[in-house]
């Protein structure tokens, strides 16, 4: 299994991005293509490194004449700026893009991704309720491209240093866990404060963790600032996360189920858990650029990621869980008990229950409102916590 490395957890200084209303910015689907045409015998795509891995990558170019081209980014913020530069929508050089959801919205409303016609993913039929139409790549029911793979942000702890057994994420903000306490860096983490809070302190009004008004984002940084006297550190990649429960430096924290899995392998006792106050997570979606080149191989591309035997191979290339649970005995195949142990045969309900990053902007979905922090705030307050 590849690490998993998403430089989203860094913090690039100096983008502003502002975001029309929707009602202005989000393209019309009246002239959504109704067949998939012959190839155009290349695809260029900006992803996340691993996501059209050669593994399975190879059939799909010898079944369509499809020659992939390549280009990785190391951050959502990359990712976005790679779209949105060259005169918007890739440029007329990028056909495809594996946006995750704190960067979906931000391409939706800046024009740079057209809508799908989902009749033409066969496979969409199957996949799980929570990824057919979620927030963070479908507006106003017009479908911004297909989900792909998605995980949970779950509270780790080492079974024999933590006890009793934790039950909420009260415990990664406990004085009694000093120094030996790791969360993810990344501004998205502002929601899974924001999350806690709207639990624990109902007198907020949190609605959604990730629209939240200047008081109740005042909250959830101050009570991030609290934590950051307790860390041990944030952890960058996965690797460092891992190392730090093999030494015992860390015995609790926020993690990822790529980390427990190679964590119990290696014989160290932790276990996750999702608390009482839920999770939030992160789900990332094949979005076509409005310029796309190759649409017809990208269209191609998209019907053939979602079918289960390839979801199964990229869950286990990338470590994270396919949106179409038909994978899952594939994923068993490929490595014994790998669906379990990223949830995939788990009740749709746990899926569901998950509060999946979407970009902040400024409109305030639960209540008319025009005055939530947007993207640039949480940018901002996040070098504020870490720095």
């Amino acid at each position: 299994m590849r690490e998993r490395i998403r430089g989203w957890h860094v913090v690039l200084a100096g983008l502003v991005v502002v975001l029309a209303a929707p009602a202005a910015a989000v393209s019309k689907a009246s002239q959504l293509p109704t067949k998939i045409g012959a190839g155009e015998g290349a695809l260029s795509v900006v992803e996340w490194a691993g996501y059209t891995d050669p593994s399975f990558a190879k059939q799909f170019e010898k079944q369509t004449g499809c020659v992939i081209k390549r280009k990785d980014a190391g951050s959502s913020n990359e990712m976005f700026n790679l779209i949105h530069g060259g005169g918007g929508g890739g440029g007329g050089q990028y056909d495809l893009v594996s946006a995750s959801g704190d960067a979906s919205l931000r391409l939706i409303y800046a024009g740079d991704v057209q809508p799908v016609n989902i009749k033409l993913i066969p496979s969409w039929k199957d996949f799980l309720p929570a990824f057919k139409s979620p927030p963070h790549n479908t507006v106003k029911g017009v479908h911004y491209g297909v989900s792909l793979q998605w995980g949970p942000n779950t509270l780790i702890y080492n079974t024999a240093k933590v006890k009793p057994a934790p039950k909420s994420w009260s415990a990664i903000y406990d004085p009694k866990y000093k120094g030996k306490i790791t969360v993810p860096n990344n501004p998205i983490q502002i929601a899974d404060a924001a999350l806690y809070l709207q639990k624990t302190k109902p007198a907020l009004g949190i609605k959604d963790p990730y629209e939240l008004t200047k008081p109740q984002f005042d909250a959830a940084v101050a009570l991030l600032k609290q934590q950051k006297k307790l860390l041990l550190r944030y952890w960058l990649y996965p690797a460092d996360d891992i190392k730090d429960f093999k030494t015992g430096d860390a015995i609790i924290g926020a993690t990822w189920p790529y980390q427990t899995l190679q964590l119990q392998a290696a014989k160290v006792p932790v276990k996750e858990i999702i608390p009482k106050e839920g999770v939030t997570g992160w789900a990332d979606t094949w979005m076509l650029t409005k310029r796309a080149p190759h649409p017809n191989c990208a269209y191609k591309w998209m019907a053939y990621a979602s079918t289960p035997p390839v979801q199964a191979r990229q869950a286990l290339v990338f470590g994270e869980t396919p949106v179409n649970p038909k994978a899952c005995p594939y994923m068993d195949k490929l490595q014994k008990g790998s669906c379990a142990g990223y949830h995939l045969n788990a009740p749709a309900s746990y899926a569901k229950s998950i509060r999946f990053w979407k970009t902040p902007v400024k409109t305030c979905g639960w209540g008319g409102r025009n005055d939530c922090m947007d993207q640039q705030a949480w940018n901002n307050a996040w070098a504020s916590i870490t720095g």
